[in-house]
């Protein structure tokens, strides 16, 4: 298995965080963004997919009712998975990871059943939607930007079981991999006519710039998973420094 690390300066980090992603490292895209967000901090990757070649991946596509994920994988392209082919290997990975950090952030928005954990374990599924609850006022509707058009449905629900029908919750499809600024702009706006008030970015391939540009053509509030959750590791885990936007 690949073991990548990313330590933003020369000096001996405090605190060292174990980032999981379901596809491949090195995530070049999100080591340094996060490290932004994480001052201080050591962080090491692992992924669920390191390892295995493309035909070995071209093998783990959604089975027929399961929950549908994308990933990025080391040369830069992407996957579409299914959430079973993760399961089967994620446990693993984080428990591998656990002996060498002081907690562990799992990289995807995916909807995951709890996995058993001895350090702590941050969960961008929960905690995105539950940014998106605190924040959303009662009655004005939220958009969400997803991937694939197959998670609309998953996304939908998600949100709705934190908003408990407060908000009407929309959702628009455009994938942080493959997608073009035109077609992100193009859903930011859709989510926007539809008349959201707050948009949520609901997946960690979704980077700083992508949100500048979401914010930019809606003139609206946006949350973005990668930079939420690493926020909250960073107060939870004691680690000062200036985060940067």
């Amino acid at each position: 298995m690949t073991r990548t690390s990313f330590t933003p300066s020369a000096a001996k980090p405090d605190v060292r965080i174990g980032v999981v992603t379901i596809g491949q490292t090195p995530r070049t895209d999100l080591t340094p963004e996060l490290a932004r967000h994480l001052p201080g901090a050591e962080i090491v990757e692992r992924g669920a997919l390191d390892g295995l070649s493309a035909a070995q991946i071209h093998e783990l596509a959604p089975q027929a009712g399961e929950h549908v994920l994308t990933t990025r994988l080391r040369d830069g392209g992407s996957a579409v998975i299914g959430e079973g082919a993760v399961m089967d290997r994620l446990p693993a990975v984080i428990r591998e990871l656990e002996a060498d950090v002081d907690a562990v952030l799992l990289a995807c928005t995916g909807p995951f059943p709890n996995i058993d954990h001895r350090r702590p374990l941050f969960v961008p599924d929960r905690i995105i939607a539950h940014a998106i609850g605190a924040a959303a006022t009662a009655g004005e509707p939220v958009g969400i930007i997803a991937p694939l058009p197959e998670q609309v449905e998953d996304t939908t629900r998600k949100f709705d079981a934190v908003l408990r029908g407060s908000s009407a919750v929309h959702v628009a499809a455009c994938s942080p991999y493959t997608g073009t600024t035109s077609e992100l702009r193009r859903a930011g706006r859709a989510l926007a006519e539809d008349g959201a008030r707050l948009l949520a970015m609901d997946c960690f391939g979704y980077t700083a710039d992508m949100r500048r540009i979401v914010a930019e053509e809606t003139g609206l509030p946006v949350i973005v998973a990668r930079s939420i959750a690493a926020r909250l590791a960073a107060e939870a885990l004691g680690l000062e420094g200036t985060a940067v936007s």
